[in-house]
């Protein structure tokens, strides 16, 4: 069965009398438990896709259907609802609140999130159980990267969704980031999706969308992804 499925999705920004069609009569399927990348240039669409998926924001036209309920007719606080119960999300940038400790960071989502994972649990996942009660200032890069990814996780969501999770991070950190994000994934059943521009992520993945000027030009199966450590980064 089908975990996430686009109809005849299109995207339109109105500004003035501008119109920007970020997205443009989309149709794709997605099912349970793969490593997706959907790929391509600044522009392109994905972040808007990813958007769309994330229930972030809604379709000018067409449908999305989620676990086969279409998510594209939902008002904002039953938008907010799935948002809270099915997806997590890790940026390009971490997004932690400075002022909490690692722990309350992670903490957060048990107020949102039905069924909740231990926050301590999660940052022992993510390696970082000695670094409680530390600050996101006393973090480097990475570590911030390693909690956010621990923060959309105890949410215990469907599916995670991942915008340019390494860009501001250098390759050696960023390898440890994928390997991390692979790991959690499959050790808790997620589907991920990652939004890239980087042609070697791709090629660890299960299925690769590629989109340009709003279209999927193409929707690929890989037989046999590339792993972490025999790509050349």
């Amino acid at each position: 069965m089908n975990l996430v499925e686009f109809k005849n999705v299109s995207r339109i920004y109105k500004t003035g009398d501008h119109e920007l069609k970020a997205l443009d009569n989309v149709n794709l399927t997605l099912k349970k438990g793969k490593f997706v990348v959907i790929l391509g240039p600044s522009g392109a669409g994905k972040s808007t896709l990813l958007n769309m998926l994330g229930g972030l924001d809604s379709p000018t036209s067409g449908k999305i259907f989620i676990n086969q309920k279409d998510i594209s007719t939902l008002s904002n606080n039953e938008l907010a609802d799935y948002r809270a119960k099915t997806v997590g999300f890790v940026f390009q940038f971490y997004n932690l609140i400075p002022t909490l400790t690692v722990h309350e960071n992670v903490s957060l989502v048990k107020d949102i999130a039905p069924y909740a994972l231990s926050a301590t649990k999660m940052i022992e996942e993510v390696g970082l159980i000695d670094h409680l009660k530390n600050f996101p200032a006393e973090l480097s890069g990475g570590e911030q990267q390693r909690v956010s990814i621990a923060r959309a996780l105890a949410k215990n969501p469907e599916i995670l969704l991942c915008d340019e999770p390494t860009g501001a991070l250098d390759s050696k950190t960023g390898v440890l980031v994928l390997k991390l994000l692979l790991k959690m994934a499959k050790s808790y059943n997620k589907t991920i999706v990652i939004v890239t521009h980087n042609q070697n992520i791709a090629k660890m993945a299960d299925v690769v969308v590629k989109v340009k000027n709003g279209k999927i030009i193409s929707n690929e199966d890989q037989q046999n992804p590339a792993l972490v450590d025999d790509i050349d980064w």
